[in-house]
């Protein structure tokens, strides 16, 4: 099991996971990279463009292991 972190960012605000989540299949990490987005969504509904937001996940010595958009989490959306 690893232990990744999950930092949602539009390339001026960033929304920073401190804490990470412990993931025992690595195929596992894009199914939460979809959940960290749509949370960041319901908890910033304000907003209307996720165009330019990201999921960048990292592992704990800081090596990014994946960029995942949230327009992938908003087409689960529809």
């Amino acid at each position: 099991m690893a232990r990744y972190r999950f930092h949602a960012t539009n390339g001026t605000e960033c929304v920073f996971d401190s804490t990470g989540k412990d993931i025992r299949l690595p195929e596992r990490v894009v199914r939460r990279a979809d959940e960290v987005a749509r949370e960041v969504m319901r908890s910033l509904d304000d907003r209307e463009d996720w165009e330019e937001w990201h999921v960048s996940v990292h592992d704990l010595s800081g090596r990014r292991v994946l960029v995942q958009p949230f327009l992938r989490a908003t087409e689960d959306r529809v």
